[in-house]
């Protein structure tokens, strides 16, 4: 059985332990064709075998993701340490709130260093626009989030997946990191003025249908390199001068005045 077929079953004789076992088989069957019809199963089967596996030679390997995710943080901790210094945020709590997150950002960082990860580099072009003023430092906050929650979603879906890459530990940090970037997220648009918690699942390969950003109507990605893409499309720069106007910032000096806040949970299961 294809994994659709598996996880369908499943939630059917959950939802249905009232029903004899023929009627759930036959529930199953009918799901299986809808499913079927839609082109569902295919891509499923599809999708798992370019993630992972035991003969995967693709660019999801573990040392890929950890690698690029490390790099990711080193520019959102730049980027979450630089903002507030540059720009005037308006009020209180959205200062604090960048602030924790240029804290958490670099814990990521440090995380994911001491279970293998190293930076493809330290030295990012961050675009200048993004600094110049509250509205732009915001939207690349909720874009750039947005790319780490698909990265971590990927790399939870590589390093969970039997018979490939298993590694629960693994796992579990990149669903806890996903949750953090989510929140980082939700409270750049709601310092816009927008609806924060304007996602029922956390957007994985689906187009970006929140209106007016950058990204609306552009899809999510399966292939860990197109985290670096993206950001690369936003005018960022990894180790090489950006598309937009702007400047390089080293990392290990930057970490040096990232503020120190009141975050929980600082460390990993």
């Amino acid at each position: 059985m294809t994994e659709a077929i598996n996880l369908t079953n499943q939630v059917i004789d959950e939802e249905n332990k009232g029903e004899s076992a023929i009627s759930r088989r036959r529930m199953v069957a009918g799901a299986a064709g809808v499913l079927g019809g839609f082109g569902l199963l295919g891509t499923a089967d599809a999708m798992a075998s370019h993630l992972s596996g035991s003969d995967y030679d693709g660019p999801n390997t573990p040392e890929n993701i950890l690698n690029i995710a490390a790099t990711a943080e080193v520019l959102a901790t730049i980027v979450n340490t630089v903002g507030p210094e540059r720009v005037n945020l308006g009020d209180q709590t959205t200062l604090n709130n960048i602030r924790a997150a240029a804290r958490e950002e670099l814990i990521h960082y440090n995380v994911l260093t001491s279970v293998g990860a190293k930076a493809v580099t330290k030295r990012i072009w961050v675009p200048n626009e993004v600094f110049e003023s509250r509205t732009n430092l915001l939207t690349a906050l909720v874009v750039g989030d947005q790319v780490f929650c698909n990265a971590y979603l990927l790399g939870t879906t590589v390093f969970a997946r039997p018979g490939g890459v298993a590694n629960s530990r693994l796992a579990r940090i990149t669903a806890e990191f996903m949750g953090v970037e989510a929140v980082h997220r939700a409270l750049a648009l709601q310092s816009l003025g927008r609806l924060g918690n304007d996602r029922v699942f956390i957007r994985f390969a689906h187009r970006e249908e929140a209106e007016n950003l950058p990204t609306t109507g552009t899809p999510g990605f399966y292939d860990i390199r197109q985290a670096v893409t993206q950001l690369e499309g936003a005018g960022f720069g990894f180790g090489k001068q950006g598309s937009k106007a702007g400047q390089f910032y080293d990392f290990d000096e930057v970490r040096q005045r990232t503020p120190e806040a009141p975050v929980n949970t600082r460390k990993p299961l």
